[in-house]
């Protein structure tokens, strides 16, 4: 539409080809101007950011050793208990952040990583394994504890014991007693 009124403005004017076409004006003139590609603007700096000699000091006071374990919030509290005010706590996050030193401040030990415990025997009587199984008892809310001990080699229950209880006591007299009676044959 609009080169239509490019034509027509030609001969008759603007204002009777845009008003004749139905044409806005400043469309048409938007239309002859070309658009100028657009060119990235640089990131405004704010008149309220920290210097590089700030941000140098804020890194220097964070990663000291009397911070070094600390958050930023226990840091900038600290600080401005003692009258220093070196930035907020965004600030500080947004600081750190830009070095990559925002994780666990702490120093935490790690831990190897865990194996399941793999019990191996190559013959009998090498390694024994001991469980207990709770057994309903002839009334309700009684119950029986069984304590079984087995050679892990060829799966031979070595000794049991059926008890009312259990504790540490039952377990430990249990132990003893399989022991005792396994080796006296």
């Amino acid at each position: 539409m609009t080169a239509a009124a490019e034509e027509l403005a030609g001969s008759v004017g603007v204002a009777a080809a845009c008003e004749v076409l139905g044409v806005p004006r400043a469309g048409l003139y938007r239309h002859r101007r070309p658009k100028a590609p657009a060119e990235p603007k640089p990131p405004r700096r704010s008149a309220r950011a920290l210097s590089e000699q700030e941000r140098t000091e804020v890194l220097t006071v964070a990663n000291s050793p009397r911070f070094a374990d600390q958050a930023p919030a226990s840091i900038v509290a600290t600080l401005l208990d003692e009258g220093t005010y070196l930035c907020s706590i965004r600030t500080m996050y947004r600081v750190l952040a830009q070095n990559g030193q925002v994780r666990e401040r702490r120093n935490q030990l790690s831990h190897p990583a865990y194996r399941k415990p793999e019990l191996l025997a190559t013959g009998p009587n090498q390694c024994w394994s001991w469980d207990t199984t709770k057994l309903l008892g002839p009334a309700k809310w009684t119950y029986f504890y069984l304590l079984v001990m087995l050679d892990i080699f060829s799966r031979y229950v070595v000794g049991w014991m059926l008890s009312e209880r259990e504790d540490a006591e039952v377990a430990k007299a249990f132990v003893a007693e399989t022991i005792a009676n396994w080796f006296s044959r």
